[in-house]
């Protein structure tokens, strides 16, 4: 696919020199707080890497053409169809013109889910991962991005810093998914004159709707239009193939504090109509942060002395309730699921997560109503159910009412369409 050329067009911005004061400042205030942070375990690879060095000093070790930029696990994978069309594309392009692409992100578990995902020997394109450094560093990147021509930016990553570099390196820059839920709104809005000087180094935004889009604009985006949610791409895949046990499966995906409990209480009522069946439920409990397992694996326990962990069982019929202690693992049991619970959505402050993945193997879908964080996604899906916490319990017990959820049709023009704008700059 043939590249064209920008750079020698685009003048290079003016460096935002008190934006990169307050920067330092800031940097400077929370030096204790950020030392602490980094001794607990969720830190102690990130925060080193983002903000002290050596670790933060250190410059590249590769010459990218495309920079990805995500913030955590979610949007690592959301990138997904986008790296492998590159890889393709690369399949029948010359050696000499084959692409580096570098992705960097702020979360240890979006840097490992992004080496798993894309560093693969078989891969026809080379990919770099690095965390992110913080603001006041990001300068000392520019002499490896040279080459640049594209820096694509997911959600609401609106660093200033990094669009400043990869507008200094000539690239054309793009805001994709991009997304403004209710709950931030307000906090965008005290800010607008900081998001407008940012969208001034933006050269094209790709919003989740048209509520984000209106929202956007407001904020001073410019060159602004609805695409959909990238997840809309992405074909959930299997990495292991698991025997449904013979039993009704029940999974509760991606729970958050709070939530366990009040679905653990939901569940009683109904394993005690079906305990005395062979089609007894099952209950996949799959917490969405590695370091609460322990503390999730306890608080089952004390509803259901005989719940395991999946490490150690994996699927094991005997018990009435399986903590997931492992990632990547929610597709695989989506699969063998008859009920999924999404969790984030029984809590205010979290948004819901993801509806899509669930949908695609055609579970009875049940989710909390604070989806804000997911309202683009839950337009893709038909037939999930919305409810408050106090009628999980009666909604469990009525599951074989429930219809069967499916995923719309996406566009199967939409990434030839995205490919095509980050390729041809």
């Amino acid at each position: 696919m043939a590249r064209v050329s920008h750079k020698k067009h685009i003048s290079a911005p003016t460096f935002p020199f008190f934006y990169f004061l307050s920067c330092l400042l800031l940097y400077v205030l929370a030096l204790p707080l950020l030392f602490a942070s980094s001794l607990r375990p969720k830190h102690k690879y990130s925060l080193p890497a983002r903000f002290f060095p050596p670790q933060c000093l250190k410059g590249l070790d590769c010459e990218p053409h495309l920079w990805f930029h995500a913030c955590s696990f979610g949007e690592i994978r959301s990138l997904e169809p986008i790296i492998k069309a590159l890889d393709s594309i690369n399949h029948t392009e010359s050696t000499e013109s084959k692409r580096t692409i570098l992705i960097t992100t702020i979360t240890h578990t979006g840097f490992e889910e992004a080496k798993k995902l894309y560093q693969s020997p078989d891969s026809k394109i080379r990919v770099c991962v690095r965390y992110l450094p913080f603001e006041i560093f990001l300068p000392l990147w520019i002499k490896s991005c040279r080459h640049l021509q594209a820096l694509i930016v997911t959600e609401a990553e609106m660093w200033k810093m990094l669009f400043y570099v990869g507008k200094v390196c000539k690239a054309r820059t793009f805001l994709i998914n991009a997304r403004i839920s209710n709950r931030s709104l307000k906090s965008y809005q005290r800010f607008k004159g900081l998001y407008a000087s940012i969208f001034a180094l933006i050269d094209e935004v790709l919003a989740q709707s048209q509520m984000d889009k209106e929202r956007l604009e407001d904020l001073g985006a410019k060159h602004i239009s609805v695409f959909g949610n990238l997840k809309t791409l992405n074909t959930p895949v299997l990495s292991a193939h698991y025997t449904k046990p013979k039993r009704i499966v029940f999974t509760a995906a991606s729970t958050h504090r709070g939530e366990e409990k009040l679905i653990l209480q939901a569940f009683q009522s109904l394993y005690e109509r079906y305990q005395n069946t062979e089609s007894k439920p099952l209950l996949l409990l799959a917490p969405r942060h590695p370091e609460r397992f322990q503390e999730v694996y306890e608080v089952a326990q004390s509803f259901y002395p005989r719940t395991t962990l999946f490490s150690q069982t994996n699927l094991e019929p005997a018990h009435e309730v399986i903590l997931i202690d492992a990632l990547g693992e929610l597709n695989n049991l989506y699969a063998i699921s008859d009920v999924v619970i999404l969790g984030g959505s029984f809590v205010q402050n979290v948004g819901g997560h993801n509806p899509l993945e669930p949908a695609f193997f055609h579970t009875k879908l049940i989710s909390g109503e604070h989806i804000f964080n997911q309202y683009a996604l839950f337009e893709a899906v038909t037939n999930y159910v919305l409810i408050p916490p106090q009628s999980l319990k009666d909604t469990l017990l009525r599951w074989e009412q429930l219809p069967q959820s499916a995923c719309n049709q996406a566009s199967s023009d939409k990434l030839s369409t995205l490919i095509h704008k980050i390729t041809h700059t």
